[in-house]
């Protein structure tokens, strides 16, 4: 069975997309993930050690792509998707939304290779190895250009502002510096 991939698709086909279906709910979703799926079984299929436990295999690649599904369309968000203005409903909202328009513009100041390893990670929800991989470099390399790209980011937010932080790291208060923030 191991060596036949069209065996493995007469199979198990039927029985994972109605698996994949329950958990996605959408039919052209499950078509691409079920698709996904077979594409990681075909190239990973040397790696399976134990005949025996291709189906167990099968199934928990199954459900790492739907996890993979959820993740990017959880974190699908491009630069331009957070708000031009605030929208405002609390006081701590009212604190958010204008961090969000400071971070808008310090993301758009980064230099280039650094801002896109930031779009592509922090909005748009591929994982480091993932973003090594569009862009054609180690992995090391690209988790070193996100770290950067970060700390770049915070170094900015720091520039610009002072926080004040509760006993858990989140932000309770902060004040923009006097005229040294040209982001907010």
């Amino acid at each position: 069975m191991k060596d036949d991939i069209g065996a493995l698709w007469k199979e198990l086909s039927s029985n994972l997309k109605t698996f994949i279906l329950k958990k996605v709910g959408n039919e052209h979703d499950a078509e691409d993930i079920l698709q996904d799926v077979f594409l990681k079984i075909f190239t990973n299929l040397d790696q399976l050690e134990d005949d025996d436990r291709i189906y167990a295999w099968i199934y928990k690649i199954t459900r790492n792509t739907i996890n993979d599904y959820y993740r990017r369309r959880r974190f699908r968000a491009e630069i331009s998707d957070l708000p031009e203005e605030g929208l405002i409903k609390n006081d701590e909202d009212e604190i958010i939304n204008e961090l969000i328009l400071c971070l808008k513009n310090m993301i758009e100041s980064l230099p280039d290779k650094y801002k896109r390893a930031i779009l592509l990670t922090e909005l748009g929800g591929l994982t480091q190895k993932e973003l090594a991989r569009k862009l054609g470099m180690s992995i090391s390399g690209a988790k070193s250009r996100v770290q950067r790209g970060r700390i770049m980011l915070k170094e900015k937010f720091f520039e610009c502002c002072k926080f004040q932080f509760d006993g858990y790291g989140n932000i309770i208060e902060y004040q923009h510096k006097e005229n040294s923030c040209k982001y907010c």
